[in-house]
């Protein structure tokens, strides 16, 4: 599938150098394939056991991963499609496919450092009432992400229904979404691993018909990922360390909607994903929180919110793949 902004750096070369109108499809495909290589032969993969940025956390990584530096994923996720600027922890990628090709998909490490996610709602949680809750929240959503220039997006369904492991303190979901015009569907799906401070969010960047084999290798990706020693779940100290204002439910809902009140409308951040891949709200999700935080110390200066949901540009992160 052609990348739109490898595409769009092509056709503006080709333009301005005048090539024939009859030639130009032939030469955009071959410049654009030159470029991909290109991108790609200047990764420097890593594999096996791979600390994260700020000692946070380490990826034991087995033989069929790799995983892209900050650097090395920022110009990957800009090369599918999105704008520069998202801010991650790297990316856990395939080993032995082309992160070019259709076949390709990753996994986004990003980390929410919002204080320690008390588990003690997690055996009465109602998914299913939870969903309906998302879904509402979703179709509210819809004018506001119209009037921001998005397409509507429905929430179909559980992609895979919300588990939550008490032992080792990790959580992971699947959801299946649609964009307004698209006739594919995409997979958002979902690893948070909790942790003294705040809680390690890893999203998949895949298709929906791709789930039964991102449904199986995220089971790896959340056995091989975990804290380093001082920043694990049972390293959280009651007397010194912050507790975040939210539970578990509020992790699959949306942090700050589910804790106002408002499941699911934080989905109002979800940028149009663009034919079949998207990923979560969690590289635009903190920017929301601090203002919410910051709302609640001090009355602030006029925001040119309509609604308290909507994003502002430097908000706005698509990380949606072509």
């Amino acid at each position: 599938m052609r990348k739109l902004l490898l595409a769009t750096l092509v056709c503006l070369a080709l333009g301005s150098a005048g090539a024939a109108p009859g030639n130009d499809a032939a030469a955009q495909q071959q410049a654009q394939q030159q470029s991909e290589q290109q991108l790609v032969s200047s990764f420097q993969p890593q594999e096996g056991k791979v600390t994260l940025p700020g000692n946070i956390a380490t990826l034991d990584l087995p033989a069929n991963f790799r995983y892209l530096s900050v650097a090395d994923s920022a110009r990957l996720l800009e090369a599918w499609g999105n704008p520069p600027g998202a801010e991650t922890l790297g990316m856990i990628v395939p080993a032995g496919v082309n992160p070019m090709s259709n076949e390709s998909w990753g996994v986004v490490i990003t980390y929410d450092k919002d204080g320690h996610v008390k588990d003690d709602d997690a055996d009465g949680i109602d998914y299913g009432k939870l969903l309906k809750d998302m879904q509402e929240g979703l179709a509210e959503s819809n004018a506001e992400r119209k009037k921001q220039g998005y397409r509507a997006m429905t929430l179909v369904g559980w992609a895979e229904t919300p588990h939550y492991d008490k032992a080792a303190h990790k959580l992971y979901w699947a959801k299946e979404l649609q964009s307004e015009g698209e006739a594919h569907h995409g997979l958002n799906y979902n690893i948070r691993v909790l942790g003294r401070e705040g809680v390690l969010v890893l999203n998949a960047v895949a298709s929906i018909d791709q789930l039964g084999q991102i449904k199986s290798e995220m089971q790896k990706v959340t056995a091989f990922t975990n804290f380093t020693a001082g920043n694990r779940y049972e390293d959280f100290n009651g007397s010194t360390d912050k507790v975040a204002e939210y539970g578990i439910a509020a992790l699959v809902a949306g942090g700050v909607a589910a804790k106002l009140g408002f499941f699911g409308k934080l989905f109002a951040l979800l940028l149009a994903f663009k034919k079949l891949i998207i990923v979560g709200v969690a590289a635009v999700g903190s920017g929301i929180w601090k203002f919410f935080k910051r709302e609640k110390k001090i009355a602030p200066p006029p925001v040119h919110f309509e609604d308290p949901t909507a994003a502002t540009e430097s908000d706005k992160v698509d990380l949606s793949k072509r």
